[in-house]
């Protein structure tokens, strides 16, 4: 088995749920489709500081509600909120539809597999060795409780003439088992030599039949006496 589907795509229905929560028919499957992608550029490009987790869009009526999740949120929202309201407006122009931006803290920073990779391309830009970086990142994601964690980079490592890729891992990540949680993360160092990519892989925890608290709100089974009883 290879390794070419993101952990998330697996697990989708079973204990991870989609990233954009919402339905159209197939006239404008493909506009809403494109208009999050761009909602989702726009954001990380303009708040990458912050350090922007992931990015969940709902779509309600006539309006799209981006809930961002981030470790800095403050570096969001600014001074009584006119930061994030400056934002808001200049998504609004981009995508020429009423917007509504959440700001959620993200609680768990170093355990998020996209800032841990983000992270380590920063210092990869910086010149520090990548042995030195792939080292220091499972060190500290382990030390935060993750149960296992595998990092990876590509590219011209150290300024070689050639490309190579070269990987660490601790603990254990089960990528092919359902109900372990597998949080995955990409990002791209901009280093004189070229682009480096890193990949990131976080095993944050088994959800077993009875931990349904875990899972997304959307995922969640209703219990008898909640919903659809008499």
């Amino acid at each position: 088995m290879g390794q070419k589907i993101p952990p998330k795509a697996n697990r989708l229905g079973i204990i991870e749920h989609w990233d954009s929560l919402w339905y159209a028919n197939s006239r404008d499957y493909s506009k809403n489709l494109l208009e999050d992608y761009r909602i989702r550029g726009f954001l990380k490009f303009k708040l990458y500081k912050a350090g922007i987790a992931r990015i969940l869009i709902e779509r309600k009526a006539n309006v799209v509600i981006a809930h961002v999740y981030a470790s800095r949120p403050g570096l969001i929202i600014g001074k009584g909120g006119k930061d994030v309201s400056a934002v808001r407006d200049a998504l609004i122009r981009k995508i020429g539809r009423p917007i509504e931006l959440n700001v959620v803290e993200e609680n768990r920073p170093e355990l998020s597999a996209q800032l841990v990779a983000e992270s380590m391309a920063l210092q990869l830009e910086r010149r520090i060795t990548f042995r030195r970086v792939l080292r220091q990142a499972v060190t500290k994601t382990l030390r935060s409780g993750a149960l296992g964690v595998k990092v990876m980079v590509g590219g011209r490592l150290g300024g070689s003439e050639y490309a190579r890729t070269e990987w660490t891992r601790r603990g254990r990540v089960p990528l092919h088992t359902w109900r372990s949680k597998i949080d995955y993360g990409f990002a791209e160092a901009m280093t004189v030599y070229g682009k480096i990519g890193v990949k990131a892989w976080v095993y944050l925890v088994d959800i077993m039949k009875g931990d349904e608290q875990m899972l997304p709100d959307i995922l969640q089974q209703p219990t008898v006496g909640e919903e659809g009883s008499d």
